[in-house]
């Protein structure tokens, strides 16, 4: 226990919100982590946050004062756009373009399903305005901007209510002098509104993208400046000074203020928190090449980590489903286009809810129980049979009590719902009822997992499964063998994996332009300027002059509808540097299609990129436990209809060894559960990693 009296040092603490518990993680002096879950607090996050923050320094015996940076990821953006709750949101743009957002890119994800519906624009069209405007793709003006049509505009703003705007026009990525205008007017007529300008988010070509992006800023805009503003002002309440620093959704972390201005950029910022745990996890074991499995209360993420190093892409699509990034299949939700962690994520956790469709197949989410109710089992007034209430029945989590005892079980109404709402309508019995929903909430997640991997030209079984978050224990071994990976890593805290990762983040800050020119056209002095400058403001953004600076280009053949993203030198860009890019796009395009494209009319860049990142030096394992390994009764577990029931040893991670032992066994914890069937063999390596291995 660190000494109250008189720590070394500012300690860090950093807090994951999820769907249903808040994962709290403490970094001790002696580079050990503390952590703690409590129930999120769906009416007021931040309560949750405060509250569960009190709990771990007071059972560690420290004051609040003690704290300094507070680390935070969180799923209220992403909550807001799934849950379509967000701001009443207008779009202004040129006029004849209103109706972007509806085209999108005339492409359906599911292209035999005629009865598929796309979701509703986040923008009503009554709500999508135009005005009298127009500048071509070099930024010259070919209408002068109607400052009467912005009048009449703003007007109906006024008169509906709006509380946030997005602003895209035509070009404003060659010339952001419109946006800025009605931007100025926007703001002198209503202080209080969200104004977000293409031209500040995404000064990039693809009006579609750059329209999506700035209006989901704008949607999610004031429900979480409002969110950053309380927790702000609820820490310092309880007597915490420190910063407020945010997870953004391409891995690092930011000033939670600047964050507010950008929220788009924390769409997918608790997912990334995990991954980047995983990557450093991975970097600490000796693991290169990692499939990621991270499965909460209410959604599974998956993400690829290849030859040590996270995936990151600028495409990725949100509320169609299934959140995802790909080339191949998009048109399912809308579009943001900000640097993001190649991250796929389903609705299927814990919490989510089994039902049946008309056909009277058996499914397994979206729809979820959260916090509150909660499963059958939490006894809060759940009457919807879950995952949880399914593993509960199966005897994979501890019948009496979850995380240390602090949140108390009845197996009894786990058992009940079960065989009402599962075992009846299928005619099966109650174990082989509950091991169907296990299997179907494991193809749900099989969805996320190809999203990364097997869409993407690679191959599950050349991969290690790392798997975390409260329930990736239970199911990381179905998972696995269905996808023939071989070897599963469970890391330490692995329930709350994704606070740690914030511990584990940099603070990085990046900014794009629109450059849009073959490369043996480019104006080396002006690409250099345009270089030299981006750097000064991301550095200065981020307030380190030893940060490390990333430059990289978005490419693609002329004529290719979407790039790929080459790195750049770090060094002023001469002509070798400018000549080797086209070979530089050729090995990146023939890593991820299996080609190149010989007779190509030349290679184009689209836009830059420069990002600068603070490098914080990491943790290392073995993480300190929470809790000391204690003695659990054996239990009888299901493990499918082929082995059966099995008397089943439970154990904590601190009971395993070096030497590999044969499973039936659970491994059970305060952050989680892990299970290991009879079929497969599990140790403990030097990083205090759960390594289960099955038989090829």
């Amino acid at each position: 226990m660190v000494d109250p009296s008189c720590p070394t040092r500012k300690l860090r603490i950093a807090a994951d919100i999820g769907g249903t518990f808040t994962d709290i993680a403490l970094m001790r002096d002696d580079g050990g982590v503390i952590t703690r879950k409590a129930a999120s607090t769906p009416d007021d996050y931040a309560r949750g946050v405060v509250r569960g923050i009190r709990e771990l320094m007071a059972a560690q015996g420290l004051p609040l004062s003690a704290i300094g940076d507070v680390l935070h990821g969180c799923t209220i953006a992403t909550n807001t756009i799934l849950e379509r709750k967000g701001a009443r949101t207008a779009l202004i743009t040129t006029r004849g373009f209103r109706d972007v957002l509806e085209f999108r890119r005339i492409r359906v994800p599911r292209l035999y399903d005629p009865l598929y519906v796309k979701p509703a624009p986040l923008v009503p069209r009554n709500l999508r305005l135009e005005v009298t405007e127009r500048l071509d793709a070099t930024g010259s003006v070919v209408q002068p901007l109607d400052e009467a049509d912005v009048a009449g505009t703003i007007a109906v703003l006024e008169r509906e209510a709006v509380e946030a705007v997005a602003v895209c026009f035509l070009h404003a990525y060659a010339n952001a002098a419109h946006e800025q205008r009605v931007g100025d007017l926007l703001r002198a007529r209503f202080p209080e509104m969200f104004v977000t300008l293409s031209s500040d988010i995404l000064p990039e070509i693809r009006e579609y993208e750059r329209t999506s992006t700035a209006v989901i800023n704008a949607y999610i805009g004031p429900i979480v400046s409002r969110y950053v503003r309380a927790l702000d002002a609820a820490l310092h309440d309880a007597g915490i000074d420190g910063r407020l620093l945010m997870m953004q959704s391409s891995g690092g972390i930011l000033d939670a203020a600047r964050v507010a201005e950008v929220p788009a950029r924390i769409i997918e910022c608790g997912p990334a928190a995990g991954v980047i745990g995983a990557m450093r996890q991975a970097g600490f074991c000796g693991e290169r090449n990692v499939i990621t499995l991270d499965m909460g209360g209410t959604t599974a993420k998956a993400s690829l980590i290849e030859n040590g190093a996270i995936t990151r892409t600028d495409e990725y699509e949100v509320a169609g489903g299934i959140s995802l990034s790909s080339r191949l299949v998009k048109g399912g939700g809308c579009a943001l286009k900000l640097p993001v962690i190649d991250i796929s994520e389903v609705g299927a956790g814990g919490g989510s809810i089994v039902w049946f469709d008309r056909g009277g197949a058996l499914k397994v989410g979206p729809r979820s129980a959260g916090a509150t109710p909660g499963p059958a089992c939490y006894d809060a007034g759940g009457s919807e049979a879950t995952v949880t209430d399914a593993n509960v029945v199966l005897g994979f989590i501890n019948p009496t009590a979850l995380a240390g005892g602090t949140m108390p079980i009845r197996a009894d109404l786990s058992h009940d719902i079960t065989r009402t709402r599962v075992a009846e309508p299928l005619g099966l019995g109650l174990h082989e009822a509950a091991w169907s929903v296990h299997a179907v909430a494991s193809a749900n997640m099989m969805r996320a997992v190809k999203a990364v991997s097997t869409y993407r030209g690679r191959n599950p079984a050349e991969f290690s499964l790392m798997a975390f978050g409260g329930n990736g224990g239970i199911f990381a071994v179905e998972l696995a063998r269905q996808l023939q990976i071989r070897r599963i890593v469970v890391p330490p805290g692995a329930g709350v994996f994704s606070a740690i990762g914030l511990g584990l983040a940099d603070i990085a800050f990046g900014r794009a332009r629109a450059v849009l020119t073959r490369t043996d056209r480019i104006d080396a002095a002006a690409l250099n300027t345009s270089l030299r400058t981006m750097e000064t403001d991301v550095v200065g953004t981020l307030g380190s002059a030893e940060a490390q600076v990333r430059r990289t280009a978005m490419m693609r053949y002329a004529g290719q509808a979407f790039e790929l993203s080459v790195p750049l030198p770090d060094h002023d860009l001469g002509l070798g540097d400018l000549a080797a890019l086209p070979r530089a796009f050729d090995a990146e395009h023939e890593r991820n299609y299996g080609h190149v494209l010989a007779d190509a009319e030349g290679v184009e860049i689209i836009a830059v990129e420069v990002t600068a990142t603070a490098v914080v030096a990491p943790m290392k394992p073995p993480w300190l436990p929470v809790t000391a390994a204690s003695g659990q009764p054996d239990r009888h577990a299901f493990f499918g209809p082929e082995i059966g029931t099995c008397e089943t040893p439970v154990v904590h991670r601190r009971n395993l060894d070096t030497q590999a032992a044969a499973g039936p066994i659970i491994i059970e914890e305060y952050e989680g559960t892990t299970i290991v069937p009879p079929d497969a063999r599990v140790r403990l390596d030097a990083q205090d990693d759960i390594v289960i291995e099955l038989a090829a």
